[in-house]
């Protein structure tokens, strides 16, 4: 079976203690970006993965959730942010650009900015370079290019996403959770058990030795270990009552705008799918 991690050194402290404990019998991992995640799960070509919320939201019925685990800040996160030349609650009729790695991202800005700044850009599928070239007024960025270029706020203004979110809900944001489909947990719910202990395992080693993990991924994106350090510090990988609510608020938003189906109850795997007797 095969599971799949998001290529962006936010989940150095997963992947890393992954690798070097070596293989999960039965598993084989993939990394790709968090749009061809949402893919790759959706048409069954991954059993598992870390997915992005609005994918979740998107197709529900089709998943069941790790309770344990998923990708999340409590304010400022770094690397999900709006790089703009005026304020971002001027940029009403201007046009923003926008990353085509990330669902989720692109749905948090659009309420950040409509719902919570009450403007309404132009959209656009773009790149950096419409900002460093004129062609945009924003670009929204996200993951190990965000980081980089977050070194050049002196030019731009940088608006974190999370952080606004927390401001406006109180909630922290939930970018990425751990998805299952729903006939590989009924398959194969032992096989899902292990991996869902080694995940866990993995998460706990690389929080305890983040200052290591740190140093061996800032050159990925021309940090200094320090900085990088921060960074990481800063992500959050426990799926608490509180970050579920905060998920469930993303959801009502979404939902109340006609962007995924009505809110639902989170379909987290309960234990009884790994008490199966024979």
């Amino acid at each position: 079976m095969r599971i799949g991690f998001v290529q962006y050194i936010n989940t150095a402290p997963i992947m890393i203690p992954w690798r070097e404990s070596g293989p999960l019998s039965g598993w084989e991992s993939v990394e790709a970006t968090p749009s061809e995640l949402n893919r790759l799960l959706h048409v069954g070509e991954i059993d598992t993965g870390m997915i992005s919320s609005f994918e979740y939201g998107l197709h529900p019925d089709s998943y069941h959730l790790l309770p344990e685990l998923c990708i999340s800040s409590t304010g400022a996160v770094k690397s999900v942010i709006l790089l703009s030349r005026i304020p971002a609650g001027e940029l009403g009729g201007k046009i923003v650009s926008l990353t085509p790695q990330s669902a989720t991202s692109v749905a948090l800005l659009r309420i950040l900015l409509e719902d919570f700044f009450n403007v309404r850009p132009l959209y656009q599928a773009g790149s950096s370079e419409d900002l460093a070239v004129g062609t945009s007024d924003a670009y929204l960025a996200i993951g190990d290019e965000a980081l980089r270029l977050a070194r050049n706020k002196r030019e731009f203004l940088v608006t974190d996403l999370a952080e606004i979110w927390l401001q406006k809900t109180g909630l922290p944001f939930v970018f990425a959770v751990w998805a299952v489909r729903n006939e590989v947990l009924e398959k194969a719910p032992y096989a899902v058990d292990a991996l869902r202990e080694r995940l866990i395992s993995c998460v706990r080693t690389g929080q305890r030795e983040i200052v290591r993990i740190a140093s061996i991924v800032a050159p990925q994106v021309y940090l200094t270990p320090a900085s990088c350090l921060s960074y990481l510090e800063g992500i959050e990988y426990d799926f608490s009552s509180q970050k579920r609510r905060g998920l469930l608020e993303f959801f009502r938003r979404l939902s109340d705008r006609g962007e995924i189906p009505p809110a639902m109850d989170l379909r987290l795997i309960p234990r009884s799918f790994y008490e199966v007797t024979e």
